[in-house]
């Protein structure tokens, strides 16, 4: 467990809010998001119904007083591996956005690599070890 920094604390919340309107727009807009981006509906859902369960993760993260080490690591790496993985779905060719849905796609992964690297700093600031 560590004292987070007021910093990697307010990067975590960011990434919860930004997060919790990206999943209830997917979740409950996929249908009408799917057809304007030109993505399936079902990875838009799937997408949404996943960043509910994150959301809620980093959420508890950013509000508390300790935080394990090993959980915020674990968001870093999360957050780096989607905007890997989002650029790497344009390449794919699994999926045919038009130029709304690139664009799309590549603002959420602009996005969630800035909040890895804003936790990252902010970890890096955080205080010592405290006892659990």
């Amino acid at each position: 467990m560590i004292h987070p920094s007021t910093f990697l604390s307010r990067a975590l919340l960011a990434d919860a809010i930004f997060s919790g309107v990206a999943a209830v727009a997917l979740t409950l807009g996929a249908g009408m998001l799917a057809p304007l981006l030109n993505l399936p509906e079902v990875l838009l859902r799937e997408a949404g119904l996943f960043l509910i369960a994150y959301t809620a993760l980093v959420g508890w993260l950013g509000a508390r007083s300790s935080v394990p080490k090993a959980l915020v690591l674990l968001v870093i790496v999360g957050n780096a591996a989607w905007t890997l993985g989002s650029i790497a779905l344009l390449f794919s060719g699994a999926v045919s956005p038009n130029l709304l849905g690139q664009i799309f796609i590549v603002a959420q992964a602009i996005a969630t690599g800035v909040f890895a690297e804003l936790q990252f700093i902010g970890l890096r600031k955080s205080g010592g070890t405290v006892a659990a």
